[in-house]
This record gives structure tokens, C-alpha cells and sequence, in this order.
């Protein structure tokens, strides 16, 4: 299945169409969608997708000697082997005019392979491929290396690509028409997240409970041990990585805390944070209307099913082994999955608000919004722009008393404006599954939201 990445195909085609020469450089985690959106591209187009592989570099060349001489029809040319990948590129400049696309799927495994290639595909570019009509992508999986291969000073590329797509996981506004209601995409949202791959494990019209035993909490699941591998990929000394990340699920979300529950110097969690955050599996959030320079920050994992995973796989993995992935789903995730999904609830809030905003559908529109938290308060959104702010509160529960929320938001409200005073208008939002009661205070200042209400909002929102 595919899902979205419309900005990324409408950019892709824009650019297409204008008939320059492109570099692209296609990149991000594995499993994440990238060799679909690269289908996807090429069947409104004309193009070729190779697959590279990790093996030998004469097994390469005869992959992409076949692949290439297949696609462009000549089949004279059918058991003929490229010796290098001077010769491949020279052979694609015969074709230099035409308006075509060759993705290069995997390209790390050829740079490891072959380093070189890198300083071949400088001179090809310098020469001709920047003057002709060919569009190139590249594309990898670790991120990492893509970066380093691709775009830092260093590399013989750098400043030769045109463009450059880091694709990440689907926003909960991605899939909500994937699933059959509102309430069941956001508790399969926050459990499997936003990768394609995982979201479309999950049986849609299966209870989230029975999705995750069989799903998840099964060795023979590829979503078990994926995360695992996609981390060992990445990084050089997993063990650390794996402890901090363990800690962040666990709630530990500034690096003294850290620091504290792994052992780990407070040093050198600092130095494994970047990385994290680098290799997009962390973000740092700070409180809404700090600087960004703030040292109130804290750290939380990016994707939802990468936090699901650190906090009720990782730590179970031998119990999960032996076969008790259904007692364990009794005993450790249902008494507190409910807190689970009520912490991702909010931002699959946030993904909705950009979404109303965008759409023009809220008081003002708004250019920032975040958590803010200070001492004993916290509010879960506070979106403003130079002159209104919007206070939101939002809860996973039934049957809400707006009312006694509203109260405690309009406390803690006060408390962010007694130092941010430049706010003119003031607005609050309540939004919960359900509410006992709702239109005592409604108003065009207060706003009451239960999830009948988003999904109708979401609505409006689409084409």
C-alpha cells in the first residue's frame, strides 16, 4: 500500500517536468517508504529502479549492465558486462537527451563496495550528466552514511546534487483514512508509529490488544526484532544507544536523568544524544516559548513504535522468546497502555492543529506550537502567533467534565503569560473521547473538541 508523501511526488514531478538535469539524493531509515516513493515517481514517468546488493563489485556491474541495457531496449546488448562504472556512466550518456529517471536503490552498498564511484559520479556529473536531461536519485537507508557519502565537504559530491528528500515516518494525519474510526487509528498510531511498514501490520479491523500479541510480542514477527536491527546498522556501540534509549522510554528525558539511570558519564550521554538526534530517532523539545539555545530541554523518542518498543518489548525480549507474548500483553501492557496512547494522543492533537491551521479552520493562525512546562505546570499545546495564543488540553479518557479542565488550564494559562504578557487574545481549547458536559462554557474564546468533533474538522480539511 501507499500512503500520502504528496509534497514529496508533487516536488519530484515539478522538477521533473522542468527538464534540467537533477542529482537527487533520496534518503532515511529503512522499511520507511523510500523505494516505494521512488515507484510511485517513475510509473507517472519514465524511469528505471536497480536494486543494488551487497556483494561483489563485478556482481554489481552485471546487475546494473543488465537492468540498464533492459531498460532502454537494447537487447544486442544483453550479455554484455560493463567492466567498471566508467564504462556504465558512458554508457548511459548515449542517452543523455532523453528525459528519463535511473534510481540507484541502496547506494551505500556500492560505495562500500567500490569508493571510488563516488569521485566516477563527480567527473560524469562535471562533464556531461550536468548539461544533459537525465534525473538521478540516489537512494540509501542509513542515514549516516548518506549524509557523510553524499552531502558533507568532504565527499567528492558535495555540491553536485540538486535535491536532496529525508523521508520520515507518516503523520498521523497520513493514515487516519486508513483506519475504519478516529479512536482506532490513534491507538494504532501510537503503538506501531508512522513507518509504512509497521502501520500496515497491523490489522485494521483487529482489537489493538490482539494486534499487538500477534504483531509484536512474537518471535517470529518482523516487527520484533526489527527495531534492533535498524539501530545495529547505524551505530558502532549499540549497547550504550540501547541503554539510553531504554531510559527515554522509561520517561528519563534529560541527560543528568539519563545519566542516572544508565551509568553512562553525563558526557558521554551528551555525545549519544546528538548522535540520536542525528539519525532522526530522538528529538530535544523545549518548552513553548523558550529560545531554542533554552537548557530546559528534554529528549523523547521521534517515532511511536520505537518508544512502544523500548518500553514493552526490549526489556521482555527473553520472556517474549520463550513464548508468553500474551500473558506478558496481560500483565505489562494492558494496565498501562491506556497512559501509553494518552501521551501520543497529544501529538497526533498537534498533527491535527497544523492541519486546521493550515486549512484556515482555527481563531488565527498560528506559526509555532509545543508543549510548555514549568515546575509543577505543564500544558499539553500552546500554539500562538505574534499577537494570540491558543492554550489546549487534551485528555484520552470518556466521559471528561470540560469544565473542572478549562479551570485547571486557565491556572496554568496565567502562569505562561505572566512571562509572556505580549499575547493580546487569549483562547483555550479542551479536547477529550468524550465529555460529561460541554455547553456551559463554550464560547468564542473556549473551545470543547471530543474526537466526532476532530474527525468532522479533519474532513473539511481534505481535497
Amino acid at each position: 500500500m501507499f500512503l500520502n508523501r504528496e509534497a514529496e511526488l508533487t516536488s519530484l514531478q515539478q522538477r521533473f517536468d522542468d527538464n534540467n538535469a537533477e542529482f537527487i539524493i533520496v534518503y532515511g531509515r529503512r522499511r520507511v517508504g523510500k523505494s516505494e516513493l521512488i515507484d510511485q515517481f517513475i510509473i507517472k514517468n519514465t524511469g528505471v529502479r536497480i536494486l543494488a546488493r551487497e556483494e561483489t563489485k563485478g556482481l554489481q556491474l552485471k546487475e546494473f549492465s543488465s537492468e540498464l541495457t533492459a531498460f532502454f531496449g537494447d537487447t544486442h546488448l544483453s550479455s554484455v558486462v560493463f567492466p567498471d562504472w566508467d564504462a556504465i556512466f558512458s554508457y548511459i550518456r548515449s542517452y543523455k537527451n532523453k528525459r528519463v529517471i535511473i534510481a540507484c536503490d541502496e547506494f551505500p552498498y556500492l560505495v562500500n563496495e567500490d569508493p571510488s564511484l563516488l569521485s566516477v559520479i563527480q567527473y560524469h556529473w562535471d562533464t556531461w550528466l550536468k548539461d544533459s536531461h537525465l534525473f538521478l536519485i540516489v537512494c540509501g537507508s542509513s542515514i549516516s552514511m548518506m549524509e557523510e557519502m553524499t552531502m558533507r565537504y568532504e565527499s567528492p559530491l558535495f555540491g553536485r546534487r540538486t535535491g536532496q528528500y529525508l523521508i520520515k515516518p507518516l503523520r498521523f494525519t497520513d493514515i487516519l483514512e486508513h483506519f475504519p474510526d478516529f479512536n482506532t487509528a490513534v491507538k494504532h498510531y501510537a503503538v506501531f508509529g508512522g513507518t509504512p511498514a509497521y502501520i500496515f501490520k497491523a490489522e485494521k479491523d483487529k482489537d489493538i490488544y490482539e494486534n499487538i500479541i500477534s504483531r509484536i510480542l512474537s518471535e517470529d514477527s518482523i516487527l520484533f526484532r526489527d527495531t534492533e536491527f535498524i539501530l545495529m546498522s547505524e551505530v558502532s556501540e549499540p549497547r550504550y544507544y540501547f541503554s539510553i534509549l531504554r531510559s527515554i522510554a522509561e520517561g528519563n528525558t534529560t541527560p543528568s536523568k539519563i545519566s542516572q539511570m544508565t551509568g553512562l558519564e553525563r558526557s558521554t550521554v551528551s555525545k549519544y544524544l546528538q548522535v540520536l538526534m542525528n539519525l532522526q530517532l530522538i528529538i530535544r523539545e523545549i518548552p513553548a516559548g523558550e529560545p531554542l539555545k533554552s537548557k530546559k530541554g528534554q529528549y523523547f523518542l521521534s517515532d511511536n513504535y520505537f518508544a512502544f518498543w523500548f518500553r514493552y518489548v526490549y526489556p521482555y525480549v527473553k520472556s517474549i522468546e520463550m513464548g508468553n507474548g500474551r500473558s506478558l500483553c496481560v500483565e505489562e501492557v494492558k494496565p498501562t497502555l491506556q497512559a501509553y496512547i494518552g501521551r501520543k494522543f497529544e501529538g497526533c492533537i498537534e498533527d491535527l492543529l497544523w492541519k486546521f491551521n493550515a486549512s484556515g479552520l482555527l481563531p488565527f493562525r498560528f506559526h509555532s506550537c509545543s508543549r510548555w512546562w514549568m515546575k509543577e505546570h505543564e500544558i499539553d499545546l500552546i500554539a500562538f502567533s505574534d499577537t494570540d495564543v491558543l492554550f489546549c488540553e487534551v485528555k484520552w479518557q470518556e466521559k471528561v467534565n470540560a469544565e473542572k479542565v478549562y479551570a485547571n488550564l486557565l491556572v496554568k494559562s496565567n502562569v505562561f503569560l505572566s512571562y509572556h504578557p505580549e499575547f493580546r487574545d487569549k483562547h483555550y481549547l479542551v479536547i477529550a473521547k468524550t465529555f460529561t458536559q460541554e455547553s456551559g462554557i463554550a464560547s468564542d474564546k473556549v473551545h470543547i473538541w471530543n474526537t466526532t468533533s476532530l474527525e468532522e474538522m479533519y474532513r473539511r480539511c481534505r481535497p
